[in-house]
């Protein structure tokens, strides 16, 4: 595929779309993700997460992603971003079908972005035939060539050592994932709300990882290190049919605490937030929508769309007064779902680094 394709992972229905598999569903909602869940597995509170099995797939829920970010530098100060993905979507409910009658569908992702450059790919499979998929023991979870998988001894606490390898056109990576505190729940003990009308997500984190090892940009090896961000996310129907797009952040901040932050943009201008401050302790603490202010300051005209690169993210609970500026303004993938997605940097009451995504965004003339 050619490395200026991608796709958000919150686009990823949309990608079945493009591949003829989900047309339907991708007119409904943001993404199709706001459709009928009807034969899959609800999200419901109260869910007991258990490890090793949570590293692997879900199969009774529609679709759930494994992602990774990292905010890398080079001996000489340079600043690079770098994304991992591989979504699962399943196209019908029910027992899990052999070879290619398997309904399942794969997509990978992978990118690294420096201050003028960004460079990507996606692939996709299907299930059942061995190009893509998870396995629990020992963990490793790839598409074609791309993998993320455990180097021993892998630890069920940390989800940690990991080896995340990827190669696109322009660009490529191996790098090593260590980890010494514990996975994160995100939202109320794993259970994350979409909107006050019942979607949800299970959604945890890893937040602790320090990535070292090497990127490869436009034939150049670069020896990188720096903290990363994983997040596992699996759901049935995790927005609401009239939520237009998603505006997300995690942020690693100098301090040691850890934020994630998200706003859900609704056509009638409710918009729905949510996040948890993770305390430099491990300890995570969910964030009500209105504890979380998330202004756009500054634009981009990218593809022909207005898009609010910069913003001021405030938490006041936690004392938190930031503006968030992109390593590069133009981290774009033109794909049959358009995104933003890339490195940031946060001054203010604290400083740090992290990732924005955003998605949703129509062309506007």
């Amino acid at each position: 595929m050619n490395a200026d394709r991608g796709m958000s992972r919150r686009g990823f229905v949309a990608g079945l779309a493009w591949l003829g598999l989900g047309a339907r569903a991708a007119a409904q909602g943001f993404a199709g993700l706001g459709g009928a869940a009807a034969g899959f597995a609800a999200v419901t509170p109260g869910r007991k997460f258990a490890f090793p099995d949570d590293f692997g797939a879900h199969p009774d829920f529609r679709i759930e992603w494994w992602y990774v970010t990292a905010n890398l530098r080079d001996a000489g100060g340079a600043a690079y971003g770098v994304q991992w993905t591989l979504f699962r979507q399943a196209t019908a409910p029910g027992p899990q079908r052999e070879g290619w009658a398997n309904q399942q569908i794969w997509m990978g992702h992978a990118a690294v972005t420096g201050a003028a450059t960004h460079r990507f790919n996606e692939t996709f499979a299907r299930g059942g035939v061995g190009q893509a998929g998870v396995d629990v023991a020992p963990f490793e979870a790839w598409i074609d060539a791309w993998r993320m998988a455990a180097l021993p001894p892998l630890s069920n606490e940390t989800f940690a050592p990991l080896r995340l390898q990827a190669a696109g056109e322009g660009f490529g990576y191996d790098l090593r994932l260590d980890a010494d505190r514990p996975l994160v729940l995100q939202g109320d003990h794993g259970y994350s709300r979409k909107s006050e009308r019942g979607q949800a997500s299970y959604y945890y984190s890893q937040p602790w990882f320090t990535a070292t090892g090497r990127i490869v940009l436009d034939g150049r090896a670069i020896a990188v290190s720096g903290p990363a961000w994983l997040d596992r996310e699996w759901s049935s129907q995790p927005l609401a049919a009239d939520q237009t797009g998603w505006d997300w952040l995690s942020l690693h901040l100098d301090g040691g605490d850890k934020v994630m932050l998200f706003r859900l943009r609704q056509a009638d201008g409710g918009h729905y937030f949510a996040g948890n401050w993770i305390g430099r302790d491990g300890r995570s603490v969910p964030l009500p929508s209105d504890a979380i202010e998330m202004t756009p300051r500054g634009f981009t005209e990218v593809a022909g769309r207005r898009l609010p690169t910069q913003w001021r993210v405030e938490v006041a609970s936690h004392g938190l007064a930031v503006d968030a500026a992109p390593l590069n303004p133009r981290s774009w993938m033109a794909t049959s779902f358009p995104y933003w997605e890339g490195p940031i940097a946060v001054h203010g009451s604290h400083d740090g680094v992290g990732y924005l995504e955003m998605t949703g965004y129509p062309v506007t003339g």
